[in-house]
């Protein structure tokens, strides 16, 4: 008897944060090898990437999912999937195979925006809506600073509609002592979300 999946879409956008990103990504895939992870990769995103790792992305899926696999060594890269963000055949673009959770991380304001005025005008935006309009879980990780008026108002929309927000905002209490000891405890608190038990941070 066939296991079913658990399909889990990520969003990365052209906000900061890559190496977040990066490593829920390898923890997904890690985790357990029944989880399914439909991956979109904004044109701005693609820059960030560069801009914060130095990985050189190529809009092409195939190939780009190649050069994810080699330069963060993912397992478990059988369950990966890769989508053009103008690729409106992905399965996440219908309810009828909806995903059962969506992480946009990191998010930028102008998806935020996007989300929160339901402008489906893309498929990241378009994944999003449908996993609003199907009431399933949808994790924002959303960067910048200062917050205008703006952007508190659109997350207060869609924390009211039942969108978890998270803000990628280091625990000091715990008492890091790297840079990825403050990574993994936001990717932690994102698994938390999404229902993924894990060990990545301390626990009180």
């Amino acid at each position: 008897m066939e296991i079913m999946k658990k399909n889990i879409t990520l969003g990365i956008t052209g906000a900061s944060g890559i190496p977040i990103t990066f490593a829920l990504l390898k923890e997904l895939l890690a985790i357990n090898e029944s989880i399914r992870v439909n991956l979109i990769i904004t044109q701005a995103g693609m820059i960030t990437i560069k801009q914060e790792t130095g990985i050189a992305m190529n809009s092409n899926p195939n190939q780009a999912k190649e050069t994810l696999v080699n330069e963060l060594k993912l397992t478990n890269s059988e369950n990966l999937f890769l989508y053009g963000n103008n690729d409106w055949y992905a399965p996440m673009a219908s309810g009828s195979s909806v995903s059962d959770a969506m992480v946009i991380c990191p998010c930028s304001m102008a998806t935020l925006g996007k989300i929160t005025a339901g402008i489906g005008d893309d498929l990241l935006i378009r994944a999003a809506d449908v996993i609003l309009k199907e009431r399933k879980n949808l994790i924002l990780v959303p960067r910048e600073t200062p917050l205008s008026a703006i952007h508190l108002a659109n997350m207060q929309k869609l924390a009211e509609l039942g969108v978890s927000i998270i803000l990628p905002v280091p625990a000091f209490y715990s008492h890091p002592k790297t840079i990825e000891d403050i990574i993994n405890s936001i990717v932690s608190r994102i698994l938390d979300q999404l229902g993924i038990s894990n060990t990545l941070s301390k626990r009180w």
